[in-house]
Order: C-alpha cells, then structure tokens, then sequence
C-alpha cells in the first residue's frame, strides 16, 4: 500500500543510508514508498553492507519496522530474497523469532515476494 514516509521514517532511512540525498527513486523517478527496499537496491553494495546497515537500528527500529511490515505500511516486494533474509535473521536475533515468523507468515500469506529458503521460517545462521 503506498505511502508517504513519515519524520521517522526519514530517520531510519537516513540512519541506514546517510547518503540519501533525496527521497526519489532513481529508476522510477517517484518518491521511495518505504525504506527497506530503497536501502537494498539503491545504497547497499552488497549482503555485507545491507547487513551493517541494518545493524545500525536500534531495537526500537527494528520493532518500529516491523510493525510495518506486519501492518501493511512497509512493503520488501522488491527487496532482494537475500536481503529480506539478512533482515529477518537480524529481527530474530534483536526481538526474538516471533517477529520474524510472523513477517514470513504474512508474506507467504500475501505472496508479495519471495522468501529465503521455503518460506515456512525465518532464516537460520
């Protein structure tokens, strides 16, 4: 569901990708409609850089973005399935397994994107 990113949402863009100069897609020309998936395919260089990135959120952060996602407002449709998982090992060690279960419960409910692995739980080390 589009939206328009809120004064924390700009935050956490900002936290993870300093370098954003603006909120505009460069493929698209449109504004980013969430921060996850600008983060992976516009500023990240790699799985090793979207994995610092996101280690830079606090766990409020994660629990603020994962209410999101399970509400609908922040969507990883096109985030790489790599990333996704980076994400959902990262909220599972930070908040605990429930919240990452629970996002790959509603994305294999949804079909929005493509999970890691069978999609059945969240990705382990």
């Amino acid at each position: 569901m589009p939206r328009e990113l809120s004064d924390r949402d700009r935050e956490i863009l900002k936290k993870l990708a300093p370098e954003c100069g603006d909120e505009i897609c460069s493929g698209s020309g449109h504004a980013f409609l969430s921060i996850l998936p600008p983060v992976a395919n516009h500023f990240s260089t790699s799985e090793d850089d979207f994995a610092e990135r996101i280690g830079r959120l606090t766990d409020d952060d994660l629990a603020y973005l994962v209410g999101l996602i399970l509400d609908g407002r922040e969507s990883l449709g096109c985030a790489p399935p790599e990333y996704i998982e980076i994400f959902l090992r990262r909220v599972a060690e930070r908040l605990g397994n429930r919240p990452a279960e629970e996002i790959v419960m509603r994305y294999a409910e949804e079909g929005e994107c493509e999970l890691p692995g069978d999609g059945s739980s969240p990705p382990e080390d």
